[in-house]
């Protein structure tokens, strides 16, 4: 799901359809030509896709031989998925190097609040539920508050259901499904204290990923571009001592590496962590060639 531009700033999206459906040639062609005309690509997959999407992605990768696709899986509903890879694409148009803009999806994500208000639990495996929830859960007219990142809550709605929210300056962003919104924009935006509020349509992934059809799902986050380029410019960055880029975090997202550590080997020999798969194809193609 690509959410429409949050300012004037922000860039558009790239929506790669069907990437397990279609002949890997057409998936390979696409990404190829989206590496060749932005030098970059960042692909933000969600969880509630099919493992052969994640599988193919990792081919086409492999295949490529690049290490300027980065794939980024993060632990969010599919609402905030959508959130986080347009906070991507608002800071895409800042002076930010390809790898500090693919290392900031994982700051970003700490600062996203993604939850529902459900009709039903039964089904609901992201979430831990209950034997009591679970058992409510059956009965009619039934509802559920639940908060799933960044710290799990379940709540059954009633006179003193409460969620707990984010402790800092935030807008709204609803997506209406099968159930009334009215808790939701009545009681939970009040209680979080939201700066404002914006609605959406319901992604297409959220019935799966939730459980049910009968929900209403919300997201909490941070809609200024100068809030967000502050976060991530105040974390330290540091070069990738394998493919060179830079990075904030212990984790290039581009060729996986993390920092050597020379006072606790891995392997009993050295201090090294061992190569990547694609830093063995580089070796084996410099000691061949």
């Amino acid at each position: 799901m690509a959410l429409p531009p949050q300012d004037e700033r922000t860039l558009p999206a790239v929506v790669l359809q069907d990437v397990d459906r279609r002949p890997l040639e057409q998936v390979l062609a696409e990404l190829q030509s989206l590496t060749d005309q932005h030098g970059h690509v960042v692909v933000v997959c969600s969880g509630a896709v099919s493992p052969e999407v994640e599988r193919r992605l990792h081919t086409v990768r492999s295949l490529l031989e690049t290490d300027r696709i980065a794939l980024f899986r993060p632990p969010l509903p599919p609402l905030g998925i959508a959130v986080l890879a347009r906070q991507l694409r608002q800071l895409a148009s800042c002076d930010l190097s390809p790898g500090v803009l693919a290392s900031a999806g994982r700051l970003l994500t700490h600062y996203i609040h993604s939850g529902a208000l459900l009709g039903s639990v039964a089904r609901l495996d992201h979430v831990p539920v209950g034997l009591k929830a679970h058992a409510k859960s059956w009965m009619p007219g039934s509802q559920f508050g639940v908060v799933a990142h960044p710290v799990p809550q379940l709540v059954r709605i009633g006179p003193e259901a409460t969620l707990d929210g984010p402790e800092f300056g935030t807008w709204l962003l609803v997506a209406k499904g099968q159930l009334p919104s009215d808790w939701v924009t009545g009681t939970l935006a009040p209680s979080w204290r939201v700066q404002g509020l914006r609605e959406t349509q319901l992604p297409a992934e959220s019935a799966g990923w939730w459980g049910t059809g009968r929900l209403t799902e919300f997201c909490a986050y941070l809609p200024d571009l100068s809030v967000l380029y502050q976060l991530v410019a105040s974390v330290r960055q540091s070069r990738c001592h394998w493919c060179g880029i830079d990075v904030i975090g212990d984790r290039c997202v581009f060729c996986s590496a993390t920092p050597p550590d020379y006072d606790a080997p891995r392997d009993g020999t050295s201090g090294h962590r061992r190569p990547t798969a694609l830093g063995h194809r580089r070796a084996r193609r410099a000691l061949t060639g």
